[in-house]
């Protein structure tokens, strides 16, 4: 397909890298020299110099030509207008990044189809749901929900004494045969492994479990792990993301919010009347000590700078607070966030990337995740009448090394697959791919 996007920030620049790959054609539209210098030197992609509201800019872009214009620059304005001449001009898909709460409240006054946008995306707010359900599963590095919620991927660091280390995964699986699960990957050191029945966990893995959510305390029982009660959370940064993460929290978790900007802190404090407030330096590790950082449940750092996010949430590991979450979403920085023991980070840009490159891929899958340091994929794949996957058990078929079935939904059915299964029409089936297999496993379902 053609694909125009509009905005060579982070989130555009990262969007066309990821479509790119999958072999779209990109032309992307960026006004700032820095960013189209960029954009042209390492991205592969038609790069033109001109603003995303100008009909002559988006007409140098080719948008007559395009089948997909996704705006995503930072203002919200010219993302619409933008989509609304694409529209104009018979763009059939527009995608557009809207910040502003308003235009995504289900009481504004003009629709989705109204502004000429098929998917709005609010970075933001799905940034904030995604940190809400860490704080809430407590133990997890990631969540990942599939299938409406029927189905969830959590990964999980495993320590020195975990019952599960050092145990072929045969026998794990054969010892813990009534919970309906399966680890799909584990990520050590650098590498992400797909997982046979030889494989044994290492202290310090970072494994992936696909699951029935109704078995996620006998999953986290087994490596080692227990839920920490989650009362207070102290929120560093009071942008958009931290204050939807209060708000979402509310009313039965105490939420503390410490902002750097003066008005800022006056303008959230009368917007969250349910939170506290604290006008201050979230650098100041004075400050957080005084506000009562080692006392709290969570701490979660969400200021637009990654290094003050990193280090702060470091300092919460050091004074044992249960769970700590960062914002992170400079992507250099994301491989080397385990190794320097984080306890679970989310990047922005990776969130917003892969609910476009859901819509995009749509007719084919119901679901896409990336995970911040991996560069690996967990699909959520519908199976046609037509899918090469369904006419065979799946031990017949060549199904890639870099890639595993973590778990098959048929109605109200959860099934953890075996070589017999034979995958059926309507079926929704999990898989994590390695990058090297997602040509193999589409094929599959094509």
């Amino acid at each position: 397909m053609n694909i125009v996007i509009i905005g060579a920030g982070d989130i555009g620049f990262h969007l066309s890298k990821r479509l790119s790959s999958e072999k779209h054609g990109i032309t992307i539209l960026e006004k700032d020299k820095d960013r189209v210098h960029r954009a042209s030197e390492q991205l592969d992609a038609l790069v033109v110099d001109g603003h995303g509201a100008s009909y002559e800019s988006l007409k140098e872009a080719q948008i007559e030509n395009a089948d997909i214009v996704a705006a995503m620059t930072n203002n919200d304005e010219v993302n619409i207008l933008a989509c609304q001449i694409a529209k104009k001009v018979g763009v059939p898909t527009t995608i557009a990044r809207v910040r502003n709460p308003e235009f995504t409240d289900k009481d504004f006054i003009l629709s989705e189809k109204d502004l000429s946008i098929d998917l709005i995306i609010h970075p933001e707010k799905e940034t904030a749901a995604s940190i809400v359900r860490l704080i809430r599963q407590s133990v997890a590095t990631d969540v990942i929900e599939f299938a409406d919620g029927k189905a969830q991927m959590m990964g999980i660091r495993v320590e020195k004494g975990a019952p599960v280390l050092d145990i072929p995964l045969k026998d794990l699986a054969q010892k813990y045969q009534d919970i309906p699960q399966r680890a799909v990957a584990v990520h050590r050191g650098q590498r992400t492994i797909i997982p046979d029945g030889e494989t044994k966990f290492k202290s310090g893995d970072q494994l992936f479990i696909v699951c029935d959510p109704e078995y996620i305390d006998r999953i986290i029982e087994i490596t080692g792990k227990s839920e920490t009660k989650i009362d207070d959370v102290m929120i560093l940064g009071g942008g958009l993301i931290g204050q939807f993460i209060a708000r979402n929290l509310s009313p039965d978790i105490n939420t503390k919010i410490i902002e750097s900007n003066a008005e800022k802190s006056q303008e959230i404090a009368d917007i969250l009347s349910g939170s506290l407030i604290i006008h201050g330096d979230g650098t100041d590790l004075d400050l957080l000590a005084m506000e009562g950082l080692m006392d709290m449940d969570a701490f979660v750092a969400v200021t637009g700078d990654d290094e003050t996010n990193i280090i702060s949430t470091l300092v919460g590991r050091h004074l044992e607070v249960p769970r700590t979450i960062a914002l992170v979403n400079k992507t250099e920085y994301l491989p080397i966030t385990p190794t320097i023991g984080m306890d679970a980070v989310v990047s922005k840009q990776l969130i917003t990337v892969n609910s476009v490159q859901r819509f995009i891929r749509h007719q084919m899958i119901a679901s896409i995740a990336s995970l911040p340091e991996i560069d690996a994929e967990i699909i959520e794949y519908m199976a046609s009448a037509k899918s090469r996957i369904t006419k065979k058990p799946l031990k017949s078929l060549r199904f890639p090394k870099s890639a595993i079935v973590g778990a098959v939904l048929r109605g109200k059915e959860f099934i953890i697959p075996t070589g017999e299964t034979q995958i059926q029409v309507g079926d929704k089936v999990i898989i994590f791919s390695l990058p090297q297999a997602r040509d193999d496993v589409e094929k599959l379902f094509h």
